[in-house]
């Protein structure tokens, strides 16, 4: 008999508690979408999604768990029959064929007892329990630490994406992650926040069928709906951060900064490494002998406006020797006789008495967030199976959105396995600065995306370098790193390793990729509300536009940086002429070569060569690339924004704000101004939406690539003069300055020929 979303659920456990009260998140389904047929029950989330669990006990899991905390999604329209000794539930995607009171296992690869069929590009494919992944498209790992050229490339774990159309993410208690450690269940909150439980059934199977086809985009974006968005970082996260594991002094660190003002460099994080406290991996305590007013340091960093981090590697605990330990310990009720309180943060009494006496004095101190340096061991030492980096990033991260409420919650950590795309941001370790490192990056950030972690950042220049200092690797470490998420510098403390760009008599070259960096800002972040919409980090690999096509998987270094411009680094040293080769394919389409000023074919692969101050990037023809003017940090907004309009075809774009460091842009705190470009003309709609602050009027410059004199530009209709427009024969570039005017009114530019 067929029932068309019509089922009888014999029980159905729906004791949540109070987890995720304070969220937007449910993790129970709508009954309506569940079916149970005896010790196995299938949750239909999506027409291309369907959970899969099965419990000899009969009981499943309705609590959030690491990966996932949403299933309260729309029912889509499926249908359930049973028919010779089978159970059938059909989607308009996806048909799954269950043999009655079958066992559910992986143990053997096998269609027996459980499939999932569906089309795609017009061949029929078959899932079933135990089937080999070989075609899964990769999402990321724990750490780089370690990596020379593609070493790091076994560890990616499996991803969401996959050749094959389908996929699987298992958060059966009992699978390993990554990192060793398990999933586990959120329940009761402490503190505000979601704390760790013991799966109802250890030994149950707890499946997520994605079966998508080549649909990428719409697998992350539904995968979005279960996982949790990923929360945009504050502005100040995109711009210039300086790092190097070193015991500067405050007078190096007030050098430093000055430093910067002095050679005009764009700068908008400090990094304070592990050498800000005393001595010893762990630490908690300032070591004034190098920064003796720790509070006065800081309020200077923010008067020169730079947020300040400070690094922690937190697994020793805290010792008799640093401040507030015996406020701690008495605290936590422990004897006068204790030499250390041990960490062990999946204890709540630890986490508020930890925050409490240690954390929040840091904080009031200053410190801007913190950068979670896990580096021991990965699971908990008081919870079997317990990641200690993943659950290190739910605590700090929550703990901060909790309590610093002005804020927009921010953490720089390692990976901690599926669900850590919810606390930005990643820092990917201790690479060796090689070019085969360098070459391998660009692969690995974009492939990240395949599992929703966005905000990979790297060591710009290596960690570990034992060669000297290569000016020419560090310009094209740099110059990648532009189009990369996170703009940091770093290295290792070993003797005469530099990351100071203003030491390098390639200056001026490095110092036009920070200015690029900055220029391109509001570009960023569009892009980065964008990953918040939609899933799609702003890093992502070609496939995801050109899908069907060989080269959008072979040509890895290459990737999308937004939806507008493609990036194809150069990653290997320049010859005897000074140019160094690279091959690069272009998608389908028209793009413009912005190191060669001119539009292009796309469905190619072109080889060209370039100097050490060139960067092969392509910007989408038609698209409109929205930058900032020259500014030295991004504390102040802008009253002029540039429009580069790109030839070849029409095209649009949206130029995105919000408060920059506030959890408004949840609620609806946010504006859009659509830029429509289409025969020569480019239109600025009216500003829609509002946030607390934005500006009422803007001016633009506005540049329109690689195109003919016209002989005439109107602005609103009307005739404009020179000086209001100008030409550059050279470039091939129209200028075209707009005064301010209000944000709430159109303004229309029109090349006339």
């Amino acid at each position: 008999m067929v029932m068309r979303r019509y089922f009888t659920l014999f029980t159905f456990f729906v004791a949540v508690m109070s987890a995720f009260a304070q969220s937007d998140y449910n993790p129970v389904a709508d009954p309506q979408a569940v079916v149970r047929e005896g010790n196995a029950r299938f949750t239909i989330l999506t027409p291309e999604m369907i959970r899969i669990q099965y419990s000899n006990k009969g009981q499943f899991e309705d609590r959030a768990t690491f990966a996932v905390v949403n299933r309260h999604l729309p029912v889509p329209s499926f249908s359930t029959e049973k028919k010779d000794g089978y159970l059938y539930i059909k989607t308009q995607a996806l048909t799954l064929k269950y043999r009655l009171g079958g066992k559910i296992s992986s143990a053997t690869p096998t269609d027996e007892v459980l499939s999932i069929s569906f089309g795609m590009n017009g061949k029929d494919v078959l899932w079933y329990p135990g089937k080999d992944d070989a075609l899964n498209l990769k999402g990321t790992t724990r750490t780089l630490d370690g990596q020379i050229g593609d070493n790091k490339r076994q560890e990616l774990e499996n991803g969401l994406l996959s050749r094959a159309g389908w996929s699987i993410i298992d958060e059966s208690p009992l699978t390993k992650r990554g990192d060793g450690s398990t999933t586990f269940a959120f329940d009761k909150q402490y503190d505000g926040i979601d704390w760790v439980a013991e799966p109802v059934d250890k030994e149950a199977i707890d499946w997520y069928f994605l079966g998508y086809g080549h649909q990428y985009k719409k697998a992350l974006g539904d995968f979005i709906k279960i996982a949790g968005r990923q929360p945009m970082p504050p502005l100040y996260v995109l711009g210039y951060w300086y790092s190097k594991y070193q015991r500067y002094t405050s007078d190096e660190f007030m050098e430093i900064v000055n430093d910067v003002k002095r050679n005009n460099i764009p700068m908008d994080v400090m990094i304070f490494d592990m050498d800000w406290h005393t001595e010893g991996w762990t630490g908690w305590t300032w070591d004034r002998t190098a920064i003796p007013d720790p509070e006065g340091l800081i309020e200077w960093m923010h008067q020169h406006g730079l947020k300040v981090a400070l690094n922690l590697h937190p697994a020793d605990g805290v010792d008799d020797d640093e401040d507030n330990f015996t406020l701690l310990r008495d605290d936590m009720g422990m004897d006068a006789s204790t030499k250390v309180v041990p960490w062990n943060l999946s204890d709540p009494k630890f986490y508020h008495y930890m925050f409490k006496d240690i954390i929040r004095e840091r904080e009031k101190q200053g410190v801007d967030f913190w950068w979670l340096d896990w580096q021991q061991n990965l699971t908990s030492k008081y919870v079997n199976g317990l990641g200690e980096t993943f659950w290190c990033n739910h605590v700090f991260y929550n703990d901060m959105k909790n309590n610093r409420t002005d804020h927009r919650p921010l953490i720089f950590h390692r990976w901690g396995g599926l669900g850590s795309h919810r606390y930005p941001i990643g820092f990917s370790g201790d690479s060796f600065t090689t070019y085969g490192t360098l070459a391998w990056q660009p692969y690995f950030t974009a492939t990240a995306s395949n599992v929703g972690f966005g905000y990979w950042g790297h060591d710009l220049g290596g960690h570990q370098q034992t060669d000297g200092n290569d000016p020419e690797l560090y310009l094209r470490w740099m110059q990648y790193g532009v189009f990369t998420p996170v703009f940091r510098t770093h290295a290792t403390n070993w003797p005469g390793i530099e990351r100071r760009i203003w030491k390098y008599e390639n200056f001026p070259l490095l110092l036009e990729t920070v200015k690029l960096r900055y220029a391109l800002m509001p570009y960023i972040y569009t892009a980065a509300r964008q990953a918040y919409d939609t899933g799609v980090s702003i890093c992502r690999p070609l496939y995801y536009d050109s899908p069907e096509s060989s080269n959008a998987y072979l040509f890895e270094d290459e990737y999308m940086f937004g939806d507008d411009i493609l990036v194809a680094p150069v990653v290997t040293p320049t010859d005897k002429d000074g140019k160094a080769s690279r091959r690069t394919w272009l998608p389908e389409g028209k793009w413009f070569d912005v190191c060669r000023n001119q539009v292009v074919e796309g469905n190619q692969v072109i080889t060209d060569a370039y100097t050490q101050e060139e960067i092969p990037y392509f910007y989408k023809a038609g698209a409109v690339i929205v930058n900032y003017p020259p500014m030295l940090n991004l504390n102040t907004r802008p009253d002029r924004i540039i429009l580069k309009v790109v030839p070849g075809a029409d095209g649009s774009a949206t130029f995105y704000e919000d408060e920059e460091d506030t959890e408004g842009y949840k609620r609806g705190a946010f504006t859009k101004t659509l830029l429509r470009h289409e025969n020569n003309q480019l239109t600025i709609c009216p500003r829609t939406g509002s946030f607390p602050g934005m500006p009422e009027k803007r001016a633009y410059t506005i540049e329109f690539l690689n195109t003919d004199r016209p002989s005439s530009v109107t602005v609103n209709g009307e005739k404009v003069s020179n000086g209001v427009w100008n030409y550059n024969s050279q470039s091939r570039l129209v200028t075209v300055y707009l005064p301010a005017t209000e944000c709430a009114s159109p303004s229309v530019v029109k090349l006339e020929y």
